[in-house]
């Protein structure tokens, strides 16, 4: 029994923490919080706002911590032009990482079984938690489309014509039939984020224009010429939080600046 009882304790001391899976301690998620919790109507804001001529995601002030990703990635070196990697319910999208390497950005969850996963640009360290968000009247989205790019100072635009000919782009973000864009990213990487909790039925089209691209310069001066292809990524999530969801990715090269290119059109549901 002794024997047993002490195998027993080194199974469970090998085993990760309840609700999250790390590699190691580079990677620290405040929120969401892992285990079964409410959301938070109140905070869980969409859209954002946008301060020109740069804009990255981030989350508002009051924004309500079942309905944001933050934390901080340490013990990793900066990967000069590379983001880190976010990962939720199985879509992956860049994570833009600040200079002290924080992250905060808003994510309205469906209700049900959630994932987060965080991942350090050079890959070697990750975080990963699941959780159960029992909701409390903020409305999800049902449908959702997703843009990133692998391009850092570059500025790749999102637009989404509805089948009523709404047209929601970073100069109309929201919609009368409910779709609206999170945030205008002009500073690269994305994502940008299409969504509606009452999509209407009928043919979408999603496009994907390339409104810009530049060098950088480091903090010595030097410059560093602007990527020559850009690959843009377009994930469709439909009926999301359902049994019948679906997801559907599409990688999209973009070569020149003003180039508009239709990435697809399908009808929903």
């Amino acid at each position: 029994m002794k024997v047993r009882l002490s195998a027993l304790a080194l199974f469970l001391t090998c085993l990760p923490p309840l609700g999250g899976v790390h590699a190691d301690t580079g990677i620290q998620l405040d929120t969401p919080l892992a285990g079964w919790h409410k959301g938070d109507p109140e905070g869980a804001h969409f859209m954002q706002q946008v301060n020109y001529p740069a804009s990255s995601v981030n989350s508002a002030e009051d924004q309500g911590d079942s309905a944001r990703i933050s934390g901080l990635i340490t013990a990793t070196p900066k990967v000069p032009g590379m983001p880190a990697r976010l990962i939720v319910n199985g879509i992956s999208m860049p994570l833009k990482v600040q200079e002290d390497g924080r992250f905060d950005r808003p994510f309205v969850f469906p209700a049900g079984s959630n994932s987060v996963e965080v991942r350090s640009a050079d890959g070697d360290q990750r975080r990963r938690l699941q959780f159960y968000n029992r909701g409390s009247g903020e409305t999800a989205a049902k449908l959702r489309v997703v843009l990133s790019w692998d391009s850092d100072n570059t500025d790749l635009d999102l637009h989404v014509v509805t089948p009523d000919g709404g047209h929601v782009w970073y100069g109309n973000r929201s919609l009368d039939n409910g779709g609206a864009l999170d945030v205008d990213v002009t500073t690269g990487f994305g994502p940008e984020m299409f969504a509606s909790p009452t999509p209407l039925n009928g043919q979408y089209l999603v496009y994907v224009n390339y409104f810009g691209g530049g060098a950088s310069s480091d903090e010595e001066g030097a410059e560093t010429p602007a990527q020559a292809l850009t690959v843009a990524q377009v994930t469709l999530i439909s009926q999301e939080g359902t049994a019948n969801e679906k997801q559907q990715s599409f990688m999209v090269p973009m070569r020149a600046t003003g180039e508009l290119t239709l990435v697809k059109a399908f009808n929903y549901p």
